[in-house]
């Protein structure tokens, strides 16, 4: 089909879609996996920057699988591909431009084959997210490139990713409104389900300074199906949730970190708030008002788990 923007993959899947956005309406929450790289790295896996947790893709996909097959059969119902660093500005760091469709195609393919291994009397049940990242480093927003370049580099992952079979996609640590709102144009333009997700400070603005009720107001007129704060370490995000409640009647979410950042490796691991921590944490988003829960940098399958827990409990 044709859009705004040109040809679009005409390889949507209905029924996911509005089971996605019927989930996102009603409730009871969707519940994310959780983190991907810090994952792969706590099972021996290289993470080291530029290509972070894409060396996987290249190096232990078998390993990858096992990660996200462990996060359905913890009770994720969204299995996020390993696209975060797939796009073609990240590979080229590393030698690589040329193979950004290959492996952003695998990973989504990766995603799906863990799904039915776990499920395979039910995959349907559990949606593949493709990852969207900003196109740098995402807590330098001061390094976000020109408009023209961020339309035509994330136009490119958004199609691709439609293209590989992506049942939503999932733009994530975000840290300026002027990026997201690009790339949440291009990826509403798929025709797939969009959620946006926003990186904050301690005070819940952007990195950039923004606030995030004007980054509400901007993606909302996207036509963004949900906003989220991710990245964020988990006792701090209530905070910028909050402002969000406030600031939009779309569907919201989270899902924070655990650990801190690394120029070497990307993330280092501090297991400094256990899954059951964690959840009390996520307890308090869902009272919020969170209609999409997970855990970012830093988590594991544990996480998902006891969030699972957490979640089925309210329902009883």
């Amino acid at each position: 089909m044709t859009g705004a923007f040109g040809t679009v993959p005409d390889c949507t899947n209905s029924e996911q879609i509005v089971q996605v956005q019927d989930r996102l309406r009603k409730g009871p929450p969707l519940l994310l996996d959780g983190a991907t790289g810090t994952e792969l790295n706590r099972r021996g896996v290289g993470t080291e920057l530029p290509m972070w947790s894409a060396k996987a893709l290249l190096e232990a996909p078998d390993v990858l699988r096992a990660v996200h097959r462990d996060y359905v059969l913890a009770g994720a119902e969204i299995i996020t591909a390993n696209t975060f660093r797939t796009h073609r500005r990240s590979l080229a760091a590393a030698g690589y431009a040329d193979k950004a469709k290959l492996l952003t195609h695998k990973a989504v393919e990766l995603a799906r084959v863990a799904i039915q291994d776990a499920e395979p009397g039910n995959p349907g049940k559990v949606h593949v997210a493709g990852s969207i990242a900003p196109l740098e480093d995402c807590y330098s927003p001061r390094l976000v490139p020109d408009s023209e370049t961020l339309l035509v580099e994330h136009y490119e992952m958004a199609m691709t990713l439609a293209d590989a079979g992506a049942d939503l996609l999932l733009l994530e640590t975000m840290n300026t409104i002027r990026e997201a709102a690009v790339a949440a144009e291009v990826a509403v333009a798929t025709g797939l389900p969009v959620m946006a997700s926003f990186v904050c400070g301690r005070d819940g603005r952007l990195l950039s300074g923004e606030n995030i009720s004007g980054a509400a107001d901007k993606l909302g007129s996207c036509g963004v199906d949900a906003i989220l704060i991710n990245c964020v370490a988990a006792p701090d995000l209530c905070v910028g949730l909050s402002m969000l409640a406030s600031a939009t009647d779309l569907p919201i979410g989270g899902y924070g970190n655990v650990g801190y950042a690394d120029e070497i490796h990307g993330w280092v691991n501090t297991d400094s708030v256990n899954p059951s921590a964690y959840a009390i944490h996520a307890e308090k988003w869902m009272d919020i008002g969170a209609r999409i829960i997970g855990s970012c940098c830093g988590t594991g399958p544990g996480h998902t788990e006891e969030l699972r827990a957490r979640i089925d409990a309210r329902e009883h």
